[in-house]
């Protein structure tokens, strides 16, 4: 994958976790960014608590690490292809991390991308202070730039 890009030195990441805020989050960028952009989907699960809904539907055990890596790439590959559908030129990518932010973070890091795109639930008030939210984790604590796509 070409790293080199006119607007940053590397992908946009796209944390995808299966649902429709993601999703959103991955058409919405479509809307506002140059197409043609190199893209790296990935999709993140985190040990006991997978935290993705696989794609189709499929069933698979939450402790079975190599179920949970299969699903996730099933996930992730469904990602690809809307952010191909999008404009974007898309790869996929996995990872198991605890807390999915630090997952997202550190993967922007490795692949030294020039954003990271996500979907935000919009939780707020105590429910948002008890659950945490991982857009407000990855806006609050990466170093690159941040595309949070709100629920509408």
């Amino acid at each position: 994958m070409s790293t080199g890009d006119a607007a940053g030195s590397g992908p946009i990441l796209f944390a995808y976790d299966g649902s429709d805020l993601a999703r959103n989050a991955i058409t919405e960028a479509g809307r506002q960014l140059r197409p043609g952009r190199d893209a790296v989907v990935l999709t993140i699960w985190e040990p006991f608590d997978v935290g993705f809904l696989p794609a189709g539907g499929t069933s698979f055990d939450a402790a079975g690490a190599d179920e949970v890596r299969a699903a996730a790439g099933e996930t992730a590959t469904d990602g690809a292809s809307l952010a191909q559908a999008a404009g974007f030129r898309a790869t996929v990518m996995t990872a198991e991390a605890a807390p999915a932010s630090k997952g997202i973070i550190d993967a922007a890091e490795q692949l030294n991308a020039s954003l990271i795109v996500l979907g935000s639930h919009g939780r707020n008030g105590v429910t948002g202070l008890l659950v945490g939210s991982v857009a407000g984790a990855v806006a609050a604590h990466s170093r690159r730039s941040v595309l949070i796509v709100h629920q509408r």
